[in-house]
């Protein structure tokens, strides 16, 4: 059995401490931990390891975020991995800083590498992880915020959660989603 999990964010090294870049972030501590590199692939960076029998592919797209769901959508079909295994890490604006939330599907709620996806996929049923980032803009400066480097604050809750997100990540793989949920959403 095969999953692809997404890491959404935005490529280079301007854009690696962002807020927008946790999904990164996230699929980096996962590769480490897993000890696989990520090779250049078509529409991203590319690795692979197996957890308890499972195929577990991790994909970062380099077309930037809100061009996302052309690597979702090229990977998902080159695999043939059904949107029930796909699960994509992203930040979200309406969850205080560090709070994990997976999901079954749901609306892109604003998030325009979500849209891109849904576009794309023409569904918005496909599972997600959503890591709070917090919303502490004012009107208007939204994108500003999303793409500013975490505080040494942010920063620190985030580090701490990324084993907690590892954890949600093969869980998902090994138990399913809905043990994922009960699990770790109510934490």
């Amino acid at each position: 059995m095969k999953f692809l999990i997404v890491g959404l964010g935005n490529p280079g090294v301007k854009y690696s401490r962002t807020r927008h870049n946790v999904g990164f972030k996230s699929l980096d501590y996962i590769s480490r931990n897993a000890n696989v590199e990520f090779e250049n692939c078509k529409f991203g960076e590319l690795c692979s390891f197996k957890y308890r029998g499972k195929l577990v592919f991790l994909l970062k797209p380099n077309t930037y975020m809100n061009l996302s769901g052309n690597a979702v959508n090229y990977w998902i079909k080159k695999e043939k991995i059904p949107l029930s295994n796909l699960l994509v890490v992203t930040d979200d604006i309406n969850l205080s800083i560090g709070v994990l939330r997976m999901k079954k599907k749901g609306s892109y709620g604003g998030h325009n590498g979500l849209k891109n996806i849904q576009d794309l996929l023409l569904s918005s049923s496909y599972p997600r992880l959503r890591i709070g980032v917090g919303n502490e803009f004012s009107k208007g400066k939204q994108v500003d915020y999303v793409l500013g480097d975490w505080s040494v604050e942010e920063e620190e809750v985030i580090k701490q959660k990324l084993v907690t997100i590892k954890e949600m990540i093969l869980s998902f793989c090994f138990a399913g989603i809905e043990n994922t949920m009960n699990i770790f959403n109510n934490k």
